[in-house]
């Protein structure tokens, strides 16, 4: 539930700086538009935003103000900063005038945990804990015993995450985790800000999670590849992406590695890694719903994640199996470039 950076922008984005080319035409100078980005590390993951305007200055104050609400967000909803409210709530238990995205992302995380039956679960930070501490220096480097997992899950339930106004409380050792879902919410408040200043062809991509309006510089769908994960410089598919989000759950250098495997993606009702898929990557009208049904269907694995997709109206999903299978879920192929 951590980063997810197996989506590839590379060379298929196409994000060179464009010279300033200005068109002579009649009594007045028109300058085309041109593409402008900036990247920084927030949310612990390289955050990229890139916009196309004409006007440079412009471009990089609203691509500045989409970084402020990142910003705002990482301060309210990162477990590692002891001052943001989800630290609070897990030290406390209770928050109260909690901010209203705090509570949008906890109330939405909650409606995702019932429609995956548990499988994303922002309660599963005890879990991850109990994991981590095997495998950190002076632990045993041995997974869990199974009643240390049991005794764990026991403070694993989304549904007792109780909200009343901006009051959210949850109960005694108890603790969240947003990892699966702020960096999703961070890309659609910073794609909303971009909008609200009349930007009309940009995306937002954060370690994976990105969303992507209006058309590239080609005048065309804004296009993603997909990493094999076999050869690191070759692609699955591209996608084409136009006013949709996508976003991968599971790492490929994560898979491959035992220590860092153990406690990346576990199943909030098992208390158990998930190892059925090397990742899955999921399309749909916003980055907040893409983050979250990536981290199910990874933990739901192949079955049960597509047919859960397979519900869902605008929403499409690709999952690599562990023994390398590629599955589409029935939509999938209306995104892939031809």
């Amino acid at each position: 539930m951590k980063n997810k950076p197996v989506l590839i922008l590379g060379l298929f984005i196409l994000l060179a700086l464009a010279a300033s080319v200005i068109v002579y035409s009649g009594t007045e100078d028109v300058q085309e538009d041109q593409e402008f980005k900036v990247t920084r590390n927030l949310m612990n993951t390289p955050i990229t935003i890139t916009v196309i305007h004409t006007d440079e200055t412009y471009a990089y104050e609203s691509i500045e103000r989409a970084f402020d609400k990142i910003e705002n967000i990482e301060k309210t909803m990162s477990h590692f900063n002891n001052n943001s409210e989800v630290a609070t709530l897990n030290r406390e238990g209770v928050i109260h005038e909690a901010d209203p995205g705090m509570v949008y992302v906890i109330e939405t995380s909650k409606r995702y945990s019932e429609l995956s039956n548990g499988a994303f679960d922002i309660t599963i930070k005890p879990i991850l804990d109990l994991w981590e501490s095997k495998f950190k220096p002076g632990g045993t480097f041995e997974p869990p015993k199974p009643e240390e997992i049991n005794n764990t899950l026991q403070l694993v339930d989304y549904s007792s995450i109780e909200i009343e106004g901006n009051t959210i409380e949850i109960k005694p050792d108890m603790s969240i985790v947003l990892g699966g879902i702020a960096k999703g919410y961070a890309v659609d408040m910073a794609i909303e800000s971009l909008k609200n200043d009349g930007i009309e062809n940009a995306f937002v991509n954060a370690g994976g999670d990105g969303k992507y309006i209006g058309l590239s510089s080609r005048q065309s769908p804004w296009k993603v590849g997909l990493q094999n994960p076999d050869r690191e410089q070759e692609f699955i598919t591209i996608i084409n992406m136009h006013d949709m989000a996508v976003a991968t759950s599971g790492n490929y250098e994560r898979y491959f590695s035992d220590d860092a495997r153990a406690s990346h993606i576990a199943d909030p009702r098992t208390g158990y890694p998930s190892e059925e898929l090397i990742s899955a990557t999921v399309i749909a009208e916003d980055s907040i719903s893409a983050d979250s049904l990536a981290t199910a269907v990874f933990v739901m694995g192949k079955e049960d994640g597509l047919e859960m997709i397979e519900q869902l109206e605008k929403t499409e999903c690709l999952i690599i199996t562990d023994d390398k299978e590629i599955i589409r879920s029935s939509g999938f192929s209306n995104y892939e470039a031809s």
